[in-house]
């Protein structure tokens, strides 16, 4: 079986059978079934919430965790492909699964104890429960050691007071997995029912990007979380930190998703537009667009390949996850601009996707780590000094 897309350069028997019949599974229920819709939720603001069962009926929810949760209990890299696959279609699809099994399935399943994972795990890989991931605040987003969201000590538990924003999922989410500070001033995680008295989610406004992905606030007053909701099994910022590491190998593989959408649509655009009574792709400036955008998202493929390798293998550093979201993020935003170049006015008409992966990748360029902050995280590995003060 041949990988399904661009493969420029044969990269098809780097994967195994089974994770190929992912991908070509995924590709295809997005195709006919995602495809159709996913501009009408765009314009709309709206997720197609219809879908989450049959997200959980494919496996794709945790599809890396282990069978005995309800998991497909698949390779990394099958991972990978299915987030290639769900962006190809909308960065705001791939989102809503990323984080159901990234930021809320992972947590519970590194850091919590046995009856965490059996009452939480098989429900959210169904889809029955969704989850959403509350770490950015108002005032710190990329400084999250300083967040205020405060967990103090009473019988029984602990009450939660603070607000998280840019949450994912979080006016639908049946549970979230919160992270505050103790009054030692450790941060721990939290596994917090949204139906929990003085627990709101507000959605999130007048967005311009992801709008066929929830987006919310977080607020607390006064939430009571049983004592038996902490995650035991980790304090401080490696808890957090190493749930957005998870998040963000999918999002390196999921940018390249939308990166192929916008060069296969400038391709195709650019062999039926005539100009000057000839195809527009007969043009220097036209073949140097596409075939740029072509080398760099191969280049990105390769460095996804190996990183989830490394992943599957157990070899992975963190600092290769920060190159592959920082390096295929500005691949993916770097070919919508060209990709927008190429069709000229019909760059800017919903009659195409480019506008929309554009939209989208602004967002996706930004969150899980900024561009710059990915680049400290890599110059501090090469140089041994840290430029944050």
């Amino acid at each position: 079986m041949k990988l399904l897309g661009l493969d420029y350069t044969d990269i098809s028997h780097a994967f195994s059978e089974e994770e190929l019949m992912v991908q070509k599974t995924v590709r295809e229920f997005v195709d006919s079934e995602l495809a159709p819709v996913i501009d009408d939720h765009f314009r709309e603001g709206s997720f197609p919430f219809d879908f989450v069962k049959k997200f959980g009926e494919l496996g794709l929810l945790g599809i890396n965790l282990p069978t005995e949760y309800g998991c497909a209990g698949m390779s990394n890299l099958a991972y990978g492909l299915v987030c290639q696959e769900l962006e190809r279609c909308d960065s705001g699809i791939r989102s809503f699964v990323s984080v159901q099994g990234s930021l809320v399935m992972y947590p519970i399943f590194a850091f919590g104890s046995d009856d965490q994972k059996n009452k939480y795990l098989p429900a959210l890989a169904s889809g029955e429960m969704i989850g959403c991931f509350g770490l950015t605040e108002p005032d710190y987003g990329s400084n999250p050691s300083g967040m205020i969201t405060r967990a103090t000590k009473t019988t029984g538990g602990y009450l939660l007071n603070g607000a998280k924003m840019w949450i994912t999922n979080g006016s639908i989410a049946h549970l979230a997995v919160v992270w505050a500070k103790t009054e030692d001033g450790k941060i721990h995680g939290f596994l917090v029912d949204t139906a929990s008295e003085g627990f709101s989610a507000p959605m999130m406004k007048n967005k311009w990007s992801l709008r066929a992905s929830i987006t919310s606030e977080l607020i607390f007053n006064q939430v009571f979380v049983p004592e038996e909701n902490m995650l035991p099994s980790v304090s401080g910022l490696k808890g957090p930190l190493s749930c957005l590491n998870q998040a963000r190998y999918g999002i390196g593989w999921g940018t390249l998703g939308a990166a192929m959408a916008m060069y296969e649509t400038a391709l195709n655009y650019a062999k039926t537009r005539i100009q000057f009574d000839r195809p527009i792709a007969g043009f220097q400036l036209t073949q140097e667009k596409l075939v740029w955008m072509l080398t760099e998202i191969t280049k990105a493929q390769l460095l996804a390949l190996q990183v989830g390798k490394n992943k599957d293998s157990g070899t992975l550093r963190h600092q290769q996850v920060s190159m592959l979201k920082r390096n295929n993020t500005w691949v993916a935003r770097e070919c919508a601009k060209l990709a927008r170049e190429i069709l000229g006015a019909n760059g800017i008409s919903g009659e195409y996707p480019i506008m929309r992966h554009l939209m989208n990748i602004e967002s996706v360029y930004t969150y899980e780590g900024t561009h710059d902050m990915h680049t400290l995280i890599m110059g501090e590995d090469i140089t041994g000094t840290s430029a944050i003060r």
